[in-house]
């Protein structure tokens, strides 16, 4: 229920969102996603079962979530952001898109891209799809 939440919210993809689309509270919310752990495989294993997995188009986006106010949160760091068209402070958000023939699209794969590796941007791009080739649109 939570990734098709994730796959099809239109408007922000919060907690509060999140809340407010279910009608339960914010804090039912944060203590589901702190007993739960999510990992790539469990977005492509939901998007798969709405996309045709043959024939079709690999994109790769990469988003900058604003953290302007985070001190000392992991993977935070300063990031060229289109939406401010500045460089501004947060996490910056790698996600792989298949179409299929039909046009249908969804996210397959994702990652925070983490600094601390010494890879570009461009090194993670390759990575993600390389990681969900090898795993199942092979």
């Amino acid at each position: 229920m939570y990734m098709g939440f994730l796959m099809s919210e239109p408007k922000s993809t919060s907690c509060t969102r999140l809340s407010e689309v279910m009608n339960i509270s914010h804090d039912s919310v944060n203590r589901f996603l702190l007993r739960e752990n999510y990992e790539p495989k469990d977005l492509f294993n939901e998007a798969a079962k709405l996309i045709c997995l043959t024939g079709g188009t690999l994109s790769v986006d990469d988003t900058t979530l604003d953290k302007p106010y985070s001190r000392h949160m992991a993977l935070v760091g300063h990031f060229w952001s289109g939406k401010h068209h500045r460089v501004v402070k947060g996490l910056n958000l790698i996600t792989l898109y298949y179409t299929d023939m039909q046009g249908i699209h969804a996210p397959v794969n994702y990652r925070i891209y983490d600094k601390s590796e010494n890879k570009t941007k461009n090194d993670c791009n390759g990575q993600v799809k390389q990681d969900r080739l090898l795993g199942s649109l092979s």
